[in-house]
C-alpha cells in the first residue's frame, strides 16, 4: 500500500528545502541586531495554555487538535507560538533573571484543524517574536520596524502596513457596551458563532468570516470614538514613531486580530501584489497586557508577532524576490580504482577540513564522473589511481584554471587554505 501526505502538510523537497533554509537564516541574523534570543518550547502543551476561559477566537473554538491523556489531562498541538512562551517565562521565572524587557523569539511547527489552502495548512512554521515585561510605544514601533524590515530586507516591496488600537481596558469595555446595545437588533440574524460572541466578546463578531459584509456589521460603531484620553495619547505617541522611522501605515478601524488576549497596539503587514492570492498577511500581531497574569504571572505587559513561513515564501515568489540558492561543492574525489580506501580516506580528510566533498560511490567510467563534476560545479577535482594509492598521492584539478599536477592530501589542503586560486 502506498501513501501521501496528511491533508494540509506538505513535504519541503530537496530543491526547495535551501529556499526554507534561507528564510530561517535571515530571521535568526535579523534577530541577532536586534538583541533577540531563540527559545524553543513542546509542540504539545496542556490545552489550558491555548485554552482560556471565555475566548471566542476562531483558533481556540474550532481549531485546536487536542486529544485527552487520561481523564483529567487534554493535550494540545500548539496552535500558535505566543503562548508557549509566556507559559516558559513563568514557568522558568525568566522575568526575575534578565533584564526586562525580555526579548525573545522562536521559529517551530504550528497546527491548526482547518480547511486547507494557499498559504493556510493544518501544519505550517512560523517565525515569532515576544517582547516581555514593559508597555511602551517606544517598543510597539521597535517591533513593528523589526518585521517591516525583515520582509524588506528579503526584497518584498510591495506591502502595506494596517495599524489599529484596542485600547486599554475601560476602553474596551465601553465599547463592548455599544456594540451589544448596536447589534441587539440584529441578534437573530447573527450566524451560531456569533451569538456566542455577542455573549462573551462582542468585539469579535467585527472579525466574523461570515457576517463581516452584513451591513449592520459595516455601520457597526467605531473603538475610536470609545477610546480613553490615556489610549488615544499611547496610540498617537507609536504612530508619532513609526512616523520618525519613515514606516508608512493605514489605520484599519476593523482590524482587532484573530485572538482574544489583545491589547492596544494591534497590526499586519500585507503583500499587495495580487500574485499573492487571498491570503496576503505576511505577519501580524500586536499587544497583551493581561495574557502573563492570566496565565499564572506576574502583571507584565508584552507585544509580539507571527509571521508565517509558508505566506513569506508565496509573497517572495509573487515578487520573484527569492534568490536562486546552489550548493557548493569544493572538491569532487573521481575514483578509478573501484573503491580503495584511500579515496575514502582522501574524502574524509578534506571533509574534516571543512570543505564541501563529493566522492564518486559507483563504478563509473572516467568520464561519467567528470560528468558528475560538472553537474556539481566543483571548483577543483582530485582523481586517485592506482598509481597515486602507490605514491600516496592524488591528482589535483583546478576546474577553472585547467592546471592539473600531483601533490599529497596535506599539501592539497594547505593550498585550499590558502587560496582557491592555488589549487594547482
Amino acid at each position: 500500500m502506498s501513501y501521501k501526505t496528511v491533508k494540509g502538510t506538505y513535504d519541503i523537497l530537496p530543491e526547495k528545502y535551501t529556499a526554507y533554509e534561507y528564510l530561517e537564516e535571515a530571521f535568526k541574523a535579523l534577530l541577532e541586531r536586534y538583541g533577540y534570543d531563540l527559545i524553543r518550547t513542546p509542540v504539545i502543551e496542556y490545552a489550558g495554555v491555548f485554552h482560556k476561559e471565555n475566548d471566542t477566537s476562531d483558533m481556540v473554538t474550532k481549531e485546536m487538535f487536542s486529544f485527552s491523556l487520561n481523564e483529567k489531562d487534554t493535550l494540545t498541538l500548539r496552535p500558535e507560538g505566543t503562548a508557549g512562551v509566556i507559559r516558559a517565562v513563568i514557568e522558568h521565572k525568566l522575568y526575575g533573571k534578565d533584564e526586562l524587557p525580555l526579548k525573545l523569539a522562536y521559529i517551530g511547527e504550528m497546527f491548526r484543524h482547518e480547511n486547507p489552502q494557499k498559504g493556510r495548512q493544518r501544519q505550517f512554521t512560523q517565525f515569532g517574536i515576544e517582547n516581555i515585561g514593559a508597555k511602551n510605544p517606544l517598543i510597539d514601533a521597535e517591533v513593528i520596524a523589526l518585521g517591516v524590515n525583515f520582509v524588506q530586507e528579503l526584497g518584498i516591496r510591495n506591502t502595506k502596513v494596517l495599524i489599529n488600537t484596542l485600547g486599554d481596558s475601560a476602553s474596551r469595555l465601553a465599547y463592548q457596551e455599544a456594540l451589544k446595545k448596536h447589534f441587539a437588533p440584529y441578534y437573530e440574524e447573527l450566524c451560531a458563532d456569533c451569538k456566542k460572541r455577542y455573549e462573551k466578546n462582542a468585539l469579535r463578531i467585527l472579525d466574523c468570516k461570515i457576517d463581516h459584509e452584513q451591513e449592520f456589521v459595516q455601520n457597526a460603531p467605531l473603538l475610536k470614538d470609545y477610546l480613553s484620553e490615556e489610549a488615544k495619547a499611547y496610540f498617537e505617541k507609536v504612530l508619532s514613531y513609526l512616523d520618525a522611522l519613515n514606516i508608512e501605515y493605514e489605520i484599519d478601524q476593523r482590524l482587532v486580530r484573530g485572538l482574544d488576549y489583545y491589547t492596544d497596539t494591534v497590526f499586519e503587514v500585507v503583500s499587495t501584489n495580487p500574485e499573492s492570492g487571498s491570503q496576503a498577511t505576511i505577519f501580524a500581531g500586536g499587544r497583551y497586557d493581561n495574557l502573563v497574569k492570566e496565565m499564572g504571572g506576574p502583571e507584565l505587559s508584552g507585544i509580539g508577532f507571527a509571521l508565517g513561513e509558508e505566506r513569506l515564501m508565496i509573497a517572495l515568489e509573487a515578487e520573484n524576490a527569492l534568490p536562486e540558492i546552489e550548493k557548493v561543492c569544493d572538491v569532487y574525489v573521481i575514483d578509478l580504482t573501484g573503491g580503495d580506501p584511500y579515496a575514502l580516506q582522501t574524502a574524509e580528510a578534506l571533509r574534516k577540513a571543512g570543505y564541501v566533498t563529493e566522492l564518486n560511490l559507483l563504478p563509473r567510467s572516467l568520464k561519467s564522473q567528470f560528468k558528475s563534476v560538472d553537474r556539481k560545479k566543483a571548483a577543483v577535482t582530485v582523481i586517485v589511481g592506482e598509481d597515486e594509492i602507490a605514491n600516496k598521492v592524488v591528482q589535483v584539478k583546478n576546474n577553472q584554471t585547467k592546471e592539473q599536477k600531483s601533490m599529497t592530501i596535506e599539501e592539497l589542503i594547505e593550498n585550499l587554505d590558502r587560496k582557491e586560486e592555488e589549487y594547482a
